[in-house]
């Protein structure tokens, strides 16, 4: 018989806050066009996207996820020290170790939490959140922040015609806790190692360090063939996530996937056959794709105009380089 005393954690966890930052610098397409052949037009059309925002030097992976965390800790109505778990996924903090988690976690002032980067690209979010929720239901934290945050214009490529108008900068945070009722439903994740090279970094960073070639590394991918995964294979992935909910399309009251580009969203939402009165998050258009990001920064954003509100249930979904996937139903907060 075991001696380990059983943990005394919450019956379930809940998203209780949210946050984001998006840099003040605002990037429209014509910004864009003058290192790449192409038109507003074109870009509009195949991203639906017209602006971004671009982090000053100031406005670091560090110092983005600050801001959104202290508007997720305060929409949350918890005290930084009551935090006892930080995780932030990103794929642009350029340090190996120390994880940038640990530093935000002190400027935060959140006192000694476990503090962790995770790297799952733009499934990111969806990940951390799982995380956060197990911690809380086996009782090692009662509050976990989550941050998804980009500074992807680092690594973008401002000559490449294929991706140099898709990448914006940001961070978003939210506080899970405890709930007495089911508020994040069961998590269908996965990823898909044999299409690892469709999203990729350009060089690796041992490579830049030996042959040290003219350009930084940057973040390429196929885009058709990008496509054509998210809007097939990632239907059937959140159509998995509500089955797994107990939830029909015809419950939900708002969609938020990945902010990949409007056209993914768009067909996604006619794979899935959302109602009409199912609220579809589209930040992309004014905030690019802002990769771990996107997805807390929509929400936020949905839940600050009133285009969503707090008890709405909602289908969230992340997919990206790996390829990465990992797709939830969440009471927002």
């Amino acid at each position: 018989m075991s001696k380990i005393k059983p943990s005394q954690g919450a019956a379930y966890a809940r998203i209780m806050g949210v946050g984001g930052y998006r840099p003040t610098r605002v990037v429209p397409n014509e910004v864009i066009l003058e290192t790449i052949d192409s038109s507003d037009e074109w870009i509009r059309s195949r991203s639906g996207i017209a602006t971004r925002h671009w982090a000053s030097e100031d406005e670091t992976v560090a110092a983005m996820s600050v801001e959104a965390s202290g508007k997720a800790i305060a929409d949350a109505g918890i005290t930084p020290e009551q935090i006892g778990a930080v995780i932030v996924s990103t794929v642009s903090h350029f340090k190996q170790t120390p994880a940038i988690a640990t530093e935000i976690a002190h400027k935060i002032g959140a006192g000694k939490p476990a503090a962790f980067d995770i790297s799952a690209g733009c499934a990111g979010f969806g990940y951390g959140l799982t995380l956060a929720k197990g911690m809380i239901v086996e009782g090692s934290a009662e509050y976990v922040l989550v941050i998804g945050v980009e500074r992807l214009s680092d690594l973008t490529d401002k000559e490449d015609r294929a991706t140099a108008f898709l990448f914006g900068d940001g961070a978003g945070a939210v506080v899970v806790g405890p709930s007495k009722v089911p508020a994040i439903g069961p998590t269908v994740w996965g990823s898909e190692g044999d299409k690892s090279e469709t999203i990729k970094q350009t060089v690796a960073w041992d490579e830049f360090h030996a042959e040290r070639p003219e350009k930084f590394p940057a973040i390429t991918q196929e885009g058709q063939a990008v496509f054509r995964w998210a809007v097939f294979e990632m239907a059937k992935v959140a159509q998995q996530a509500l089955d797994a909910a107990g939830i029909a399309p015809g419950d939900l009251d708002v969609f938020i996937p990945h902010q990949a580009n409007m056209r993914i969203i768009d067909s996604m939402v006619k794979t899935l056959k959302l109602p009409e009165n199912v609220t579809v998050a589209r930040d992309v258009e004014t905030t690019g794709n802002t990769s771990a990001a996107s997805i807390p920064l929509a929400m936020e954003r949905l839940l600050a105009t009133g285009q969503a509100k707090s008890g709405d249930t909602a289908l969230v979904i992340g997919f990206g380089a790996g390829l990465v996937y990992a797709a939830t139903v969440v009471t927002l907060p």
